[in-house]
């Protein structure tokens, strides 16, 4: 099979200019900055066309005279969703099988009134759970009574692997806990000097138009000592300087005003009483049993404003729109194919995942007709790796296609564990062959083309795509654009529901295939994320060395369907 693929990727190479590998200097390419309008679109672009490194989408809509042949359904598993989006309309799945607001399971599929899509983390009482445990938290609780206190050589060996992602666990929570309990003392003292440095700064700006840059000028003026502002914090220092200091690193933090520094405390004191809380169990508030797997759970709406609820539908909005934003309507932002239906599947408060979660909604998109699933999420721990593999075998039996998110810590997920995933970090092969790991680029095409942020792996992350500033679907209504690898994945999501649209023959293998095969090379040095000045050939950070290419995926997805006639 890896002959055949290789014969049909040196037809397309020869054919097909943007498809080789692009060779980039100082005289071929150096632009860092876009526009105003070139930002919204810049990852449709096509780097030979535009000189933009994007995936080439506007490049095959414009050559394209073909319509798809079958509407694909995509699942997306993330968080709440704004199902009355402007720009979503006509877009998102419907289960035709069921009445709604009956009451009544009318498909028989094991859940209630599921119209739309289901939300796992749907409580008893119709409202949502916002605050979920960090999976090291579930870790120290599940394993802390087998393990506390206990030497390595006090352990047998069939329990080590558990032991010591319990040690790692416990490494990480003292971390954290530390880093945001000195965060929410800061934003106590913030709350509590804050009326006083704005009065201040009254006298300096009385229309209160400062900026960043004019307050570093008055204060390297008025500072009567270098403290760092942890020392000021500590001190209580109220002079003139360290008033000034305070309102500089607000606005670093984006917390300009008031109103944003009790919020920011507000989510820290729900941090650190529910996320890290060790005797803070969410599930109370759905009333299902955690430690098995079951169906029903949970509720049908998948675009909750309770009252009284923090919302949390902007990350799944951002995702749909990536995907299926409707192209047609002359308004906001234009998906990447038209001819798709979303299913919006809520696994994801603030906090970790809980892995059941994560694997029902994996087998419900299955059973409900999805053909790829986007897993914009992710967590550092798995509590039950065994379901989430059963889960993705399972999904493969059935030719489905699951593309997750590398993450954001600007790790080498061959050394570090980012879950889901295809492997089990233990040295032992993939489990499966229709799961795709993705890693985020930028529009720079120099040493700073892989984000910062992404996380990358020569073997564990399968590809890179845009992810630096994309314009898309937002909630209540809106558009933004944001940055991280979960803005990547979508759109090899989509990449994947449009080579299916037309050749609805191919297996999930296949379209893994064509997608990683199809891929533009860059030929450059690039920073490593997470470090300052260490560089590598951009192919060292992923397993096929690419990024994206829709054109030439679907001229790879054209000559393969012919030959298989």
């Amino acid at each position: 099979m890896k002959s055949f693929y290789s014969i049909l990727l040196f037809i397309l190479l020869v054919g097909c200019n943007s498809a080789k590998n692009v060779n980039i200097s100082k005289q071929v390419y150096s632009q860092t900055k876009l526009s105003t309008l070139e930002l919204k679109t810049w990852y449709q672009k096509d780097y030979t066309l535009d000189g933009i490194p994007g995936i080439s989408l506007d490049k095959w809509y414009n050559q394209n005279k073909k319509k798809q042949k079958q509407t694909i359904i995509v699942a997306v598993i993330d968080t709440q969703i704004d199902i009355n989006h402007e720009d979503l309309q006509g877009q998102f799945w419907t289960n035709g099988k069921e009445t709604p607001n009956n009451n009544i399971d009318d498909d028989h599929n094991g859940y209630i009134d599921d119209v739309n899509g289901w939300s796992f983390t749907g409580t008893k009482n119709g409202g949502y759970v916002v605050w979920n445990n960090y999976e090291y938290v579930r870790i120290i609780r599940e394993w802390e009574p087998l393990f506390k206190g206990k030497a390595e050589s006090e352990i047998a060996n069939k329990d080590l692997p558990d032991y010591k992602e319990y040690q790692r666990a416990s490494k990480i929570f003292d971390f954290k806990q530390k880093y945001y309990k000195n965060w929410h003392k800061s934003l106590v003292y913030n709350i509590e000097v804050y009326p006083l440095v704005k009065d201040t700064l009254k006298h300096f700006f009385p229309k209160e138009d400062y900026t960043y840059k004019q307050l570093d000028s008055i204060y390297k003026k008025y500072k009567i000592n270098d403290k760092t502002y942890k020392q000021r914090r500590d001190d209580k220092d109220k002079d003139l300087g360290a008033l000034i200091d305070y309102m500089m690193v607000n606005l670093e933090v984006d917390e300009k005003t008031f109103e944003d520094i009790v919020d920011k405390k507000t989510q820290l004191d729900s941090v650190l009483l529910k996320n890290l809380n060790v005797d803070y169990n969410e599930r109370l508030l759905i009333g299902d049993n955690p430690t098995i797997l079951e169906k029903g759970y949970g509720n049908n709406n998948i675009s909750n404003n309770k009252a009284g609820h923090r919302p949390i539908q902007d990350h799944c909005t951002k995702m749909a729109g990536i995907i299926g934003a409707n192209r047609l309507n002359n308004i906001g932002v234009k998906g990447i194919l038209q001819n798709v239906k979303i299913m919006p599947l809520n696994v994801s408060p603030s906090g970790d995942e809980l892995d059941k979660d994560i694997v029902m909604a994996i087998y419900y998109a299955v059973d409900n007709g999805a053909k790829v699933i986007n897993m914009s999420l992710g967590k550092e721990f798995s509590l039950h790796k065994d379901w989430m593999f059963d889960a993705l075998k399972y999904a493969e039996a059935h030719n489905v296609l699951i593309v997750h998110s590398a993450g954001n810590f600007a790790f080498d997920v061959d050394k570090n564990p980012e879950y889901p995933s295809d492997v089990a970090f233990d040295g032992t092969p993939e489990i499966c062959t229709n799961f795709i790991n993705v890693g985020s680029t930028t529009y720079k095409l120099n040493e700073y083309f892989v984000s910062d942020f992404s996380n990358y792996g020569k073997e564990n992350v399968d590809l890179f795509a845009p992810g630096e500033e994309i314009y898309t679907t937002a909630s209540g209504n809106s558009y933004k654009s944001d940055s991280g690898t979960s803005m990547s994945t979508p759109m090899v999501s989509a990449t994947a529901a449009l080579i299916w649209s037309y050749y609805p023959d191919f297996t999930a293998k296949q379209v893994k295939q064509i997608i990683l095969d199809s891929g533009t090379a860059y030929n450059l040095q690039v920073l490593v994320p997470g470090t300052k000045d260490k560089k590598v050939p951009f192919s060292e950070l992923s397993k096929s060395g690419k990024v994206l290419n829709v054109y030439n995926a679907m001229e790879l997805a054209k000559e393969m369907n012919k030959r298989k006639k």
